[in-house]
């Protein structure tokens, strides 16, 4: 697995899911398929008239959600910024070109109430649940940066094996010190409540210790 098929899969899956804050602070979803896709960026139309655009132009950062029969789960979060105004008329029509049921929604020269947003720098979050042991990789778009998720493995470690027992995905190895195994783990937390040195630490709080997985 790797960005470039991530990003094919999220096209083959067509529509879906963009989150955004609204005024109020609350999240707000839609579904959305006037997308397209180029090797590095996404790019998307809405109207000018509607919330989902005053949000993106009030907070650009946005997460895309998709979900495939195969249980694969593919989130990207990133931030969206509104095409220029000499590139608007070139991406409107390949996405018009793509997609030709917008010919239907916006006839003739109403589409022209429509703008065009991209997203370039992103994290890509990849997430199989149709695979045991379950599989999950991050990988970063542009100028994003992949931010660690899930737990590991401190210096604490007493080696009682606990950990290993209560894992659903049995992520957890003995290598002499105890891995987790990043890849094939769920984030649930299963292995942090039943530690009982405390050595399970979340990966947010490992930057300070000597943290083995």
């Amino acid at each position: 697995m790797n960005l470039e098929i991530c990003l094919k899969k999220l096209q083959y899956v067509g529509v879906l899911n963009f989150a955004t804050i609204g005024e109020d602070g609350a999240p707000q979803v839609r579904c959305i398929s006037a997308i397209h896709y180029e090797p590095d960026a996404m790019y998307f139309f809405t109207a000018r008239g509607k919330n989902f655009c005053r949000q993106l132009r009030r907070d650009g950062r946005v997460q895309v959600l998709a979900y495939t029969m195969y249980k694969e789960m593919i989130r990207l979060a990133g931030v969206a910024f509104e095409v220029s105004p000499t590139e608007q008329a070139r991406w409107i029509d390949a996405i018009f070109t793509e997609q030709p049921y917008l010919a239907n929604v916006y006839p003739d020269d109403t589409r022209k109430i429509g703008t065009i947003f991209c997203i370039r720098d992103a994290c890509v979050e990849y997430f199989n649940l149709g695979v045991r042991p379950i599989f999950r990789e991050t990988y970063a778009m542009g100028a994003e940066e992949v931010h660690p998720k899930g737990y590991c493995i401190s210096d604490a470690c007493i080696g009682c094996g606990i950990c290993e027992g209560v894992c659903p995905q049995r992520a957890i190895v003995d290598e002499g010190p105890r891995k987790i195994m990043q890849e094939h783990c769920l984030h649930c937390g299963s292995c942090f409540e039943h530690c009982p040195a405390q050595a399970i630490l979340r990966i947010d709080d490992c930057s300070g210790s000597a943290a083995f997985g």
